[in-house]
């Protein structure tokens, strides 16, 4: 059998194993159901990537957001690892074609949401999908504990008496010990091996000031501090202003969002990890799977929504272990923003029941019924 440490060597690049990585991976291959609870910036992909490339069949990775499924697919396929994703952009044949590609072995990895595990397309194609290993991400998700719970989640388990004897792993940066045990029981773990990993960073110094002027702050920071440094802002609009802001103190900054392209999103991350550019100015769309590990400063210009958004976005800061800053600015005004942000973030009641009418008659679903009920969707066709 190949080993883990060749394989990480073959496709990352590395000469050894994060702590706790191969114990989990070792867990994995000796058919253990494993929940791994590891920090944010402690490689928990690398836990299930490298036995699934060990392994003969496919892996199917079951995660909740889709930004975070493509970023992971467009770095397997970076490395010349063939993957796919299904996700609610796609039409009904792209997913069919995908599934039916699964079948003939072109993939090794295929990223999901918990919700397309009980469409009607999904399961035709279970069976001849070969699933050799199921990867549960973000697993806090299917505790009612938990600060983030997804009730297709529990879905989950009856994805495991279609496919009994093949081994499950579950990964989370964010669970209690009663959220650990409920991740356990709802995916039926059987002789469960379970790792933990401290939380703590003690290389990340973590400020937060009060300011009249942020951007004076702000430069002051840059200015004292030398090296890589993340900016987050609240606003698209704001990153672009604050990256000038920067270039005109002389500090090599740019700005990224979501909003831009796809081509050139990735060469500002590029040109950032290479430390062409030294501060990247951004929303909160910037940093999934991203491992640059000599980021000194994370600086929150804006508040995060969560308390669970700031520990994960801080802690892309000194993964390198050296030590790093996360520093929070704030002003008076900042509650009052984040008090009223559902209201700027989700649409009137009024919207969002006029979409749910035209949803049920494009479904033929009465209003008010088919809860539980899953139906394969095409999006595009269903917006003309």
């Amino acid at each position: 059998m190949i080993s883990p440490s060749s394989i990480l060597k073959k496709y990352w690049g590395y000469d050894e194993f994060r702590p706790l990585q191969e114990d989990i991976i070792e867990s994995v291959l000796a058919g253990r159901d494993t929940l791994a609870l590891l920090p944010t910036g402690g490689g928990k992909s690398i836990c299930f990537q490298v036995p699934a490339l060990i392994k003969e069949g496919l892996c199917l990775v079951i995660s909740p957001l889709i930004a975070l499924m493509q970023d992971q697919v467009d770095n397997l396929l970076a490395r010349n690892i063939p993957a796919a994703v299904i996700h609610s952009g796609l039409s009904y044949f792209e997913v069919k074609k995908i599934l039916q590609s699964g079948t003939q072995g072109d993939y090794r990895f295929l990223y999901l949401s918990p919700e397309r595990l009980e469409t009607k397309l999904f399961k035709e194609y279970l069976p001849a999908l070969s699933v050799d290993l199921v990867v549960v991400d973000e697993a806090h998700c299917i505790s009612q504990w938990g600060y983030d719970f997804r009730p297709p989640y529990l879905r989950i388990a009856a994805l495991r008496e279609e496919l009994p004897d093949t081994t499950l792993i579950a990964l989370t940066a964010s669970a209690t010990p009663a959220v650990q045990e409920d991740i356990m029981q709802k995916l039926l773990f059987r002789q469960p091996n379970i790792f933990r990993q401290s939380f703590e960073r003690p290389n990340i110094s973590y400020s937060v000031f009060s300011v009249d002027s942020k951007i004076n702050k702000l430069i002051d920071i840059l200015n004292k501090v030398p090296g890589s440094s993340i900016v987050y802002c609240g606003s698209r609009k704001q990153t672009k202003e604050l990256a000038q802001l920067l270039g005109l103190h002389s500090i090599a900054a740019d700005f990224y969002h979501a909003g831009l392209p796809q081509e050139l999103r990735n060469s500002k991350q590029q040109s950032w990890i290479a430390n062409k550019t030294r501060v990247i100015v951004c929303t909160n769309a910037f940093g999934m799977g991203i491992d640059k590990p000599d980021v000194r400063t994370v600086i929150h210009f804006d508040a995060p929504d969560c308390l669970e958004n700031y520990y994960q976005e801080a802690g892309r800061a000194g993964r390198d272990g050296k030590k790093s800053f996360a520093v929070l600015l704030y002003q008076h005004a900042d509650k009052e923003a984040l008090e009223n942000l559902p209201a700027r973030r989700f649409p009137p009641i009024a919207e969002i029941k006029k979409i749910y009418q035209s949803l049920a008659d494009y479904l033929q679903v009465p209003v008010g019924s088919g809860e539980g009920q899953y139906y394969d969707f095409d999006l595009l066709n269903f917006v003309r």
